[in-house]
């Protein structure tokens, strides 16, 4: 049977970052399999981040090369100040991407059996060149509102051009289904890793972790808040892991309301996350948006107690009583009633922690690889 020759397209893989180590992680999976896996990465050559099969061959063009991106850069470095000013640099980038995706794609896409395209702006420039449209799946990651006027208005129509659309959450399910019949649910696969975590609950430590960019709309400012609302005294401890635009902001919020028992390790290596998962008994997340949260599930397989706000999108599909509690959103005093609940009933937090990981394995790559088969 001749091997099947798939081009994956995404930006990078030099920083953490959830899409990275998914990509990573499939392909790894895909290649052992027998697959012929390919990576595009639209920067100049890089050392990865996460560690990509050696069967898996990497290209690189260089976006940030193209005179739209550097136009866009230099608008943006000397006018940063200016409100909404990114987002001019935003177009201006996107539509030199553009330009070096199509050429490169026009140039090669015939090598290929089939296309994934790993963000949805990728999707969209894709979903309109009608050389390779009927060849390429959208691997959504992100809420299908995401992306603007441009985007989520205009071109995500023309998602109906494309082979498939791979979505993580039944939500978004619902949605694509409206522009393409061919959308289905795949969710992401977390790594052996964390599929091969014995449960110890004597080996956990009374630490309540968060594992966030510290951006926005990921909103840990009110994390920190209900933190200190609960009023948790120093047999535990609070460790949050992450970088991102508000981490000064942050670290000063929690100084200013005199939070001692508080941590922050900044941008740390997928192994120490995963040694903070198994330390830790509750994972919390305050979330405004999110495709399918990884670090639910990743810290489900660790045997965490899980809460989060019911955000689109993503935490409903993951969350229930099995493993934890899912919080109305903005609803913060429910927040803290329920952490302060866990805290304060360890029998009642032992039970959901070895229930937790129980419910981990309906997300197991046994699962989920077979999908991919499929649709491949």
């Amino acid at each position: 049977m001749e091997r099947k020759k798939i081009l994956f397209i995404y930006y990078q893989n030099t920083k953490p970052g959830g899409i990275s180590k998914v990509l990573a992680q499939l392909t790894s999976e895909l290649a052992e399999l027998n697959y012929d896996i390919e990576i595009l990465f639209l920067l100049e050559a890089h050392q990865d981040f996460y560690p990509i099969h050696p069967k898996v061959k990497k290209h690189y063009i260089n976006a940030f090369g193209d005179k739209y991106s550097r136009f866009g850069t230099s608008i943006y470095k000397k006018y940063n100040k200016i409100p909404k000013i990114y987002n001019i640099y935003s177009y201006l980038y996107d539509f030199g991407t553009y330009r070096v995706l199509n050429q490169w794609i026009n140039e090669n896409h015939q090598n290929y059996d089939t296309i994934v395209s790993c963000w949805y702006k990728l999707s969209s420039m894709l979903a309109i060149n009608s050389q390779v449209s009927k060849k390429t799946i959208a691997w959504e990651h992100i809420s299908y509102q995401t992306g603007g006027l441009v985007y989520y208005n205009i071109l995500r129509k023309y998602y109906k051009n494309l082979r498939s659309i791979i979505s993580l959450t039944h939500t978004s399910l619902e949605h694509y289904k409206k522009i393409n019949p061919n959308s289905i649910v795949i969710s992401n696969i977390i790594g052996d890793n964390y599929e091969s975590f014995k449960l110890d609950i004597t080996s956990k430590e009374n630490i309540i972790c968060a594992v966030s960019r510290l951006d926005p709309e990921k909103n840990v400012k009110d994390f920190i808040n209900i933190i200190k609302e609960c009023k948790i005294g120093e047999d535990w401890k609070i460790i949050i892991a992450g970088d991102g635009t508000q981490r000064t902001l942050l670290k000063e919020q929690a100084q200013n309301i005199d939070l001692q028992n508080i941590e922050f390790l900044g941008s740390i290596p997928q192994e120490k996350i995963l040694q903070l998962y198994k330390k830790s008994k509750i994972f919390c997340m305050t979330s405004l948006n999110e495709g399918l949260p990884t670090v639910l599930i990743e810290a489900m397989f660790c045997g965490n107690a899980l809460i989060a706000y019911d955000c689109p999108t993503g935490p409903s599909e993951i969350i229930n009583t099995n493993n934890g509690y899912l919080i109305k959103m903005h609803d913060k005093e429910n927040y803290i009633i329920k952490l302060k609940h866990l805290i304060n009933n360890p029998q009642e937090l032992t039970e959901l922690m070895i229930s937790s990981k129980t419910e981990s394995e309906k997300w197991s790559k046994e699962k989920i690889i077979p999908q991919w088969e499929k649709i491949l």
